[in-house]
Protein backbone atom coordinates (compact mmCIF):
# COMPACT_ATOMS: atom_id res chain seq x y z
CA UNK A 1 0.00 0.00 0.00
CA UNK A 2 1.81 3.11 -0.99
CA UNK A 3 1.88 6.28 1.72
CA UNK A 4 -0.69 8.88 0.35
CA UNK A 5 2.21 11.01 0.49
CA UNK A 6 4.03 9.01 -2.33
CA UNK A 7 0.97 9.18 -4.19
CA UNK A 8 0.53 12.82 -4.22
CA UNK A 9 3.99 13.29 -4.80
CA UNK A 10 3.87 10.33 -8.02
CA UNK A 11 0.44 12.13 -8.73
CA UNK A 12 2.05 15.62 -9.88
CA UNK A 13 5.68 14.73 -11.66
CA UNK A 14 2.84 13.08 -13.81
CA UNK A 15 1.17 16.44 -14.00
CA UNK A 16 3.95 17.92 -14.69
CA UNK A 17 5.38 15.59 -17.12
CA UNK A 18 2.65 15.79 -19.38
CA UNK A 19 2.66 19.77 -19.02
CA UNK A 20 6.47 19.79 -20.18
CA UNK A 21 5.43 17.29 -23.33
CA UNK A 22 2.38 19.40 -24.25
CA UNK A 23 4.78 22.63 -23.96
CA UNK A 24 7.28 21.15 -26.04
CA UNK A 25 4.94 20.38 -28.61
CA UNK A 26 3.39 23.28 -28.58
CA UNK A 27 6.54 25.61 -28.67
CA UNK A 28 7.78 24.47 -31.80
CA UNK A 29 6.54 24.16 -35.55
CA UNK A 30 7.69 22.57 -38.71
CA UNK A 31 6.34 23.72 -41.74
CA UNK A 32 6.29 21.17 -44.81
CA UNK A 33 9.85 22.30 -46.12
CA UNK A 34 11.30 21.26 -43.15
CA UNK A 35 11.47 24.82 -41.34
CA UNK A 36 11.07 25.02 -37.94
CA UNK A 37 9.81 27.64 -35.79
CA UNK A 38 9.84 28.34 -32.27
CA UNK A 39 5.75 29.56 -30.91
CA UNK A 40 5.66 31.23 -27.90
CA UNK A 41 2.23 32.94 -26.38
CA UNK A 42 1.73 36.24 -25.26
CA UNK A 43 -1.94 35.78 -23.96
CA UNK A 44 -5.42 35.80 -26.07
CA UNK A 45 -7.58 38.95 -27.15
CA UNK A 46 -10.92 39.64 -27.63
CA UNK A 47 -10.97 39.20 -31.89
CA UNK A 48 -8.28 40.85 -32.54
CA UNK A 49 -7.42 42.12 -35.61
CA UNK A 50 -4.24 44.25 -36.42
CA UNK A 51 -1.08 45.09 -34.08
CA UNK A 52 2.11 47.72 -34.75
CA UNK A 53 5.20 47.92 -32.99
CA UNK A 54 6.26 51.06 -31.25
CA UNK A 55 9.77 52.25 -31.58
CA UNK A 56 10.61 51.23 -27.70
CA UNK A 57 9.27 47.73 -28.82
CA UNK A 58 5.88 47.45 -27.09
CA UNK A 59 2.51 46.80 -29.30
CA UNK A 60 -0.38 48.53 -30.22
CA UNK A 61 -3.21 46.07 -31.06
CA UNK A 62 -6.79 46.47 -32.00
CA UNK A 63 -9.59 44.54 -31.06
CA UNK A 64 -12.45 44.33 -33.62
CA UNK A 65 -15.28 45.27 -31.24
CA UNK A 66 -13.62 48.82 -30.99
CA UNK A 67 -10.82 48.11 -28.30
CA UNK A 68 -7.05 49.57 -28.77
CA UNK A 69 -4.87 48.10 -26.27
CA UNK A 70 -0.94 49.02 -25.55
CA UNK A 71 0.70 46.07 -24.94
CA UNK A 72 4.04 45.62 -22.72
CA UNK A 73 5.82 42.70 -23.57
CA UNK A 74 8.34 42.94 -20.88
CA UNK A 75 5.83 41.98 -18.37
CA UNK A 76 2.95 41.16 -20.51
CA UNK A 77 0.59 43.73 -19.33
CA UNK A 78 -1.61 45.39 -21.14
CA UNK A 79 -3.54 48.98 -20.82
CA UNK A 80 -6.90 50.16 -23.23
CA UNK A 81 -5.90 53.05 -25.01
CA UNK A 82 -9.08 55.92 -24.83
CA UNK A 83 -9.80 58.49 -27.26
CA UNK A 84 -11.18 55.44 -29.82
CA UNK A 85 -13.56 56.85 -32.33
CA UNK A 86 -17.14 54.51 -31.96
CA UNK A 87 -16.94 51.29 -34.24
CA UNK A 88 -19.82 49.91 -35.95
CA UNK A 89 -19.23 46.30 -34.59
CA UNK A 90 -20.42 43.32 -36.32
CA UNK A 91 -20.21 40.90 -38.93
CA UNK A 92 -16.81 41.85 -40.52
CA UNK A 93 -16.65 45.15 -39.22
CA UNK A 94 -15.16 46.82 -36.35
CA UNK A 95 -11.81 48.83 -35.29
CA UNK A 96 -9.27 47.52 -38.02
CA UNK A 97 -5.79 48.22 -39.03
CA UNK A 98 -3.73 50.62 -37.17
CA UNK A 99 0.13 51.25 -38.29
CA UNK A 100 2.93 54.63 -37.53
CA UNK A 101 3.61 57.25 -39.18
CA UNK A 102 7.33 56.73 -41.30
CA UNK A 103 8.09 59.74 -39.10
CA UNK A 104 6.45 58.66 -35.72
CA UNK A 105 9.03 59.39 -33.44
CA UNK A 106 9.06 62.82 -33.97
CA UNK A 107 5.01 63.47 -34.58
CA UNK A 108 3.27 60.74 -32.67
CA UNK A 109 0.65 59.72 -35.68
CA UNK A 110 -1.03 56.66 -35.63
CA UNK A 111 -3.49 55.82 -38.62
CA UNK A 112 -6.42 53.31 -37.68
CA UNK A 113 -9.37 52.09 -39.87
CA UNK A 114 -12.38 51.26 -38.70
CA UNK A 115 -16.42 50.01 -39.63
CA UNK A 116 -18.82 52.86 -39.12
CA UNK A 117 -22.40 53.36 -39.74
CA UNK A 118 -24.51 56.32 -40.74
CA UNK A 119 -28.26 57.27 -39.08
CA UNK A 120 -29.96 55.20 -41.82
CA UNK A 121 -27.84 52.15 -40.88
CA UNK A 122 -25.96 51.95 -43.68
CA UNK A 123 -21.95 51.18 -43.32
CA UNK A 124 -18.62 52.20 -44.73
CA UNK A 125 -14.71 52.03 -43.97
CA UNK A 126 -12.92 55.10 -42.34
CA UNK A 127 -9.52 55.91 -42.21
CA UNK A 128 -7.92 58.42 -39.47
CA UNK A 129 -5.44 59.73 -37.85
CA UNK A 130 -4.45 60.37 -33.91
CA UNK A 131 -1.39 61.67 -31.98
CA UNK A 132 -0.58 58.49 -29.32
CA UNK A 133 0.06 60.05 -26.02
CA UNK A 134 1.44 57.39 -23.76
CA UNK A 135 3.73 59.14 -21.37
CA UNK A 136 1.03 58.68 -18.56
CA UNK A 137 -0.66 55.89 -17.07
CA UNK A 138 -3.58 56.73 -18.98
CA UNK A 139 -2.61 56.31 -22.70
CA UNK A 140 -4.98 57.96 -25.05
CA UNK A 141 -5.67 59.16 -28.49
CA UNK A 142 -5.47 62.90 -29.48
CA UNK A 143 -6.41 65.20 -32.12
CA UNK A 144 -8.47 62.47 -34.15
CA UNK A 145 -8.75 64.07 -37.89
CA UNK A 146 -10.48 62.13 -40.49
CA UNK A 147 -8.58 61.36 -43.72
CA UNK A 148 -10.65 59.40 -45.98
CA UNK A 149 -13.91 57.49 -46.43
CA UNK A 150 -15.64 54.87 -48.43
CA UNK A 151 -18.53 56.64 -50.45
CA UNK A 152 -20.90 55.46 -50.80
CA UNK A 153 -22.30 53.53 -47.73
CA UNK A 154 -23.69 50.47 -48.30
CA UNK A 155 -26.11 47.51 -46.67
CA UNK A 156 -24.09 44.81 -44.97
CA UNK A 157 -20.78 44.42 -42.93
CA UNK A 158 -18.49 42.17 -45.29
CA UNK A 159 -15.09 43.30 -47.30
CA UNK A 160 -14.28 46.52 -45.56
CA UNK A 161 -11.01 45.69 -46.17
CA UNK A 162 -9.30 48.68 -44.78
CA UNK A 163 -5.39 47.53 -44.48
CA UNK A 164 -3.05 50.61 -44.18
CA UNK A 165 0.63 51.05 -45.40
CA UNK A 166 2.68 53.77 -46.34
CA UNK A 167 5.40 53.46 -49.33
CA UNK A 168 9.08 54.63 -48.94
CA UNK A 169 7.86 58.44 -49.97
CA UNK A 170 5.75 58.47 -47.32
CA UNK A 171 2.09 58.22 -49.22
CA UNK A 172 -0.82 56.29 -47.69
CA UNK A 173 -2.33 53.23 -49.51
CA UNK A 174 -5.78 51.74 -47.97
CA UNK A 175 -7.12 49.16 -49.53
CA UNK A 176 -10.95 49.38 -49.81
CA UNK A 177 -13.18 46.09 -50.15
CA UNK A 178 -15.99 45.81 -52.58
CA UNK A 179 -18.14 45.27 -49.87
CA UNK A 180 -19.91 42.68 -51.50
CA UNK A 181 -21.45 43.95 -54.03
CA UNK A 182 -19.15 43.45 -56.51
CA UNK A 183 -20.12 46.08 -59.83
CA UNK A 184 -18.73 48.76 -57.66
CA UNK A 185 -15.09 47.19 -58.08
CA UNK A 186 -15.06 48.42 -62.07
CA UNK A 187 -17.13 51.79 -61.28
CA UNK A 188 -15.51 55.62 -61.55
CA UNK A 189 -17.95 56.45 -58.75
CA UNK A 190 -17.56 54.90 -56.01
CA UNK A 191 -14.36 53.84 -54.14
CA UNK A 192 -15.18 50.53 -53.18
CA UNK A 193 -13.51 47.71 -54.82
CA UNK A 194 -9.94 49.75 -54.76
CA UNK A 195 -6.62 50.48 -53.69
CA UNK A 196 -6.46 54.16 -52.89
CA UNK A 197 -3.09 56.60 -52.48
CA UNK A 198 -3.60 59.81 -50.56
CA UNK A 199 -0.83 61.89 -48.77
CA UNK A 200 0.26 61.51 -45.25
CA UNK A 201 -2.62 64.11 -44.62
CA UNK A 202 -5.55 63.10 -46.94
CA UNK A 203 -4.63 64.92 -49.45
CA UNK A 204 -4.75 63.61 -52.77
CA UNK A 205 -0.83 63.22 -54.74
CA UNK A 206 -1.10 64.83 -57.98
CA UNK A 207 0.88 62.18 -59.87
CA UNK A 208 -2.16 59.87 -59.01
CA UNK A 209 -2.61 58.21 -62.49
CA UNK A 210 -6.57 58.44 -63.01
CA UNK A 211 -6.48 62.02 -63.40
CA UNK A 212 -9.30 62.20 -66.06
CA UNK A 213 -12.15 60.04 -64.29
CA UNK A 214 -13.64 62.40 -61.93
CA UNK A 215 -12.66 63.91 -59.20
CA UNK A 216 -12.74 60.62 -56.67
CA UNK A 217 -11.44 59.04 -59.08
CA UNK A 218 -8.03 60.92 -58.62
CA UNK A 219 -7.60 59.33 -55.08
CA UNK A 220 -7.49 55.78 -57.19
CA UNK A 221 -4.38 53.56 -57.83
CA UNK A 222 -5.84 50.35 -58.83
CA UNK A 223 -9.30 49.12 -59.27
CA UNK A 224 -10.89 45.67 -60.06
CA UNK A 225 -10.51 44.15 -56.42
CA UNK A 226 -13.02 41.92 -54.13
CA UNK A 227 -11.76 41.90 -50.74
CA UNK A 228 -8.17 42.91 -49.94
CA UNK A 229 -6.96 41.96 -46.30
CA UNK A 230 -2.94 42.59 -46.94
CA UNK A 231 -1.01 44.89 -48.25
CA UNK A 232 2.98 45.71 -48.01
CA UNK A 233 6.15 47.06 -49.73
CA UNK A 234 9.02 45.15 -50.02
CA UNK A 235 12.71 46.83 -49.87
CA UNK A 236 12.22 47.61 -54.06
CA UNK A 237 9.06 49.76 -53.26
CA UNK A 238 7.13 47.36 -55.22
CA UNK A 239 4.04 47.50 -53.62
CA UNK A 240 2.23 43.45 -52.83
CA UNK A 241 -0.93 42.67 -51.81
CA UNK A 242 -3.62 39.94 -51.49
CA UNK A 243 -7.22 39.88 -51.65
CA UNK A 244 -10.09 36.73 -51.00
CA UNK A 245 -11.45 35.15 -54.16
CA UNK A 246 -15.36 34.32 -53.92
CA UNK A 247 -15.54 30.87 -54.02
CA UNK A 248 -11.60 29.87 -53.81
CA UNK A 249 -9.55 31.83 -56.66
CA UNK A 250 -7.51 33.90 -53.71
CA UNK A 251 -4.94 36.08 -54.83
CA UNK A 252 -1.54 37.50 -54.60
CA UNK A 253 -1.01 40.33 -56.27
CA UNK A 254 1.77 43.05 -58.19
CA UNK A 255 -0.16 46.14 -57.75
CA UNK A 256 1.08 48.37 -60.14
CA UNK A 257 -0.79 52.03 -60.39
CA UNK A 258 -3.39 52.61 -63.26
CA UNK A 259 -4.17 48.92 -63.50
CA UNK A 260 -7.42 47.09 -63.58
CA UNK A 261 -7.20 43.83 -61.49
CA UNK A 262 -10.45 42.38 -63.15
CA UNK A 263 -13.27 41.87 -59.98
CA UNK A 264 -15.58 40.95 -61.02
CA UNK A 265 -15.43 39.90 -64.36
CA UNK A 266 -13.08 37.41 -64.17
CA UNK A 267 -11.21 35.76 -60.88
CA UNK A 268 -9.76 32.06 -61.16
CA UNK A 269 -12.97 31.12 -58.28
CA UNK A 270 -16.40 30.88 -59.19
CA UNK A 271 -19.56 32.37 -57.20
CA UNK A 272 -20.82 30.87 -54.02
CA UNK A 273 -23.94 29.72 -56.02
CA UNK A 274 -21.92 27.85 -58.51
CA UNK A 275 -22.08 29.78 -61.34
CA UNK A 276 -18.57 30.03 -63.09
CA UNK A 277 -16.69 33.23 -63.49
CA UNK A 278 -14.41 33.69 -66.47
CA UNK A 279 -10.86 32.86 -65.84
CA UNK A 280 -8.07 35.52 -65.84
CA UNK A 281 -6.37 34.07 -68.84
CA UNK A 282 -9.62 34.72 -70.90
CA UNK A 283 -9.16 38.60 -70.64
CA UNK A 284 -5.63 39.51 -70.82
CA UNK A 285 -5.93 42.79 -70.64
CA UNK A 286 -6.68 42.81 -66.71
CA UNK A 287 -3.89 41.84 -64.27
CA UNK A 288 -3.77 38.88 -63.55
CA UNK A 289 -2.03 37.43 -60.09
CA UNK A 290 1.31 36.17 -59.18
CA UNK A 291 0.24 33.79 -57.09
CA UNK A 292 -3.41 32.19 -56.96
CA UNK A 293 -5.65 29.21 -54.88
CA UNK A 294 -7.99 26.61 -55.36
CA UNK A 295 -8.44 25.87 -52.78
CA UNK A 296 -8.79 28.99 -50.76
CA UNK A 297 -6.24 29.97 -47.91
CA UNK A 298 -8.67 32.85 -47.06
CA UNK A 299 -5.48 35.62 -46.78
CA UNK A 300 -5.52 37.80 -43.58
CA UNK A 301 -2.27 40.20 -42.87
CA UNK A 302 0.89 40.37 -45.02
CA UNK A 303 4.42 41.17 -44.41
CA UNK A 304 7.47 41.27 -46.63
CA UNK A 305 10.48 39.89 -44.33
CA UNK A 306 13.55 42.23 -44.26
CA UNK A 307 14.80 41.13 -40.54
CA UNK A 308 18.13 39.05 -39.48
CA UNK A 309 16.90 35.95 -37.13
CA UNK A 310 15.96 34.31 -40.38
CA UNK A 311 18.52 35.62 -43.23
CA UNK A 312 17.26 32.77 -45.69
CA UNK A 313 13.97 34.54 -45.62
CA UNK A 314 15.04 38.07 -46.73
CA UNK A 315 12.39 39.31 -49.17
CA UNK A 316 9.91 36.55 -48.62
CA UNK A 317 6.36 37.16 -47.95
CA UNK A 318 4.20 35.39 -45.37
CA UNK A 319 0.57 35.76 -45.30
CA UNK A 320 -1.85 34.31 -42.95
CA UNK A 321 -4.36 32.01 -43.19
CA UNK A 322 -7.90 32.14 -42.03
CA UNK A 323 -9.67 28.82 -44.04
CA UNK A 324 -6.50 27.15 -44.36
CA UNK A 325 -5.53 27.83 -40.73
CA UNK A 326 -1.42 28.35 -41.81
CA UNK A 327 1.70 30.74 -42.10
CA UNK A 328 2.24 30.84 -45.90
CA UNK A 329 5.58 31.63 -47.36
CA UNK A 330 6.17 33.13 -50.68
CA UNK A 331 9.22 33.90 -52.55
CA UNK A 332 9.48 36.85 -54.38
CA UNK A 333 11.84 37.04 -57.50
CA UNK A 334 11.50 40.25 -59.07
CA UNK A 335 8.02 40.41 -60.41
CA UNK A 336 7.88 36.59 -59.76
CA UNK A 337 6.67 34.57 -57.03
CA UNK A 338 5.67 31.20 -56.00
CA UNK A 339 4.46 29.61 -52.80
CA UNK A 340 7.27 27.68 -51.49
CA UNK A 341 6.27 26.82 -47.39
CA UNK A 342 2.72 26.44 -45.50
CA UNK A 343 3.29 26.22 -41.76
CA UNK A 344 0.30 24.46 -40.31
CA UNK A 345 -0.89 27.05 -36.95
CA UNK A 346 -4.00 24.71 -36.52
CA UNK A 347 -6.16 28.35 -35.48
CA UNK A 348 -7.08 30.62 -37.97
CA UNK A 349 -4.74 33.44 -38.37
CA UNK A 350 -5.83 37.43 -38.80
CA UNK A 351 -2.45 39.66 -39.20
CA UNK A 352 1.27 38.80 -39.30
CA UNK A 353 3.44 41.58 -38.36
CA UNK A 354 7.75 41.77 -38.47
CA UNK A 355 9.21 42.39 -34.80
CA UNK A 356 12.26 43.24 -32.44
CA UNK A 357 15.43 41.36 -33.83
CA UNK A 358 13.41 39.91 -36.57
CA UNK A 359 10.63 38.17 -34.81
CA UNK A 360 7.77 36.92 -36.68
CA UNK A 361 4.47 38.02 -34.71
CA UNK A 362 1.16 36.81 -35.53
CA UNK A 363 -2.32 36.98 -34.52
CA UNK A 364 -5.17 34.53 -34.31
CA UNK A 365 -8.64 35.36 -35.13
CA UNK A 366 -11.75 35.36 -33.26
CA UNK A 367 -12.98 36.09 -29.02
CA UNK A 368 -9.86 34.22 -27.21
CA UNK A 369 -7.11 34.40 -30.18
CA UNK A 370 -3.50 34.72 -29.23
CA UNK A 371 -0.40 36.79 -29.84
CA UNK A 372 1.88 34.60 -30.96
CA UNK A 373 6.08 35.16 -31.60
CA UNK A 374 7.45 32.88 -33.72
CA UNK A 375 11.72 32.73 -33.18
CA UNK A 376 14.31 30.63 -34.60
CA UNK A 377 15.50 28.94 -31.57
Amino acid sequence: MWPLRSICYLSLLLLISCQSNAESVDNSLEGNAGSKLFVESFGSFNEPWAMTFLPDGNLLITEKPGTLLLVKLDDRSRVPVSGVPEVAFGGQGGLGDIILHPQYSENHWVYLSYAEENATGEKGAVVARAQFDHESANPKLKNLQILWQQTPKVSGSGHYSHRLAFDPVGKLFITSGDRQKQKPAQSWTQNLGKIIRINADGSVPPDNPFQDKGELAKTFWSLGHRNLLGIAFDRKGSLWSHEMGPRHGDEFNLIVGGENYGWPIVSWGDHYSGIPIPDHDTRPEFHAPEVYWVPTVAPSGLIIYDGSMFPEWQDNAFIGGLRSEALVRIKISGKQAAEVERFDMGNRIREVEQGPKGAIWVLEDKRGGRLLRLTSS
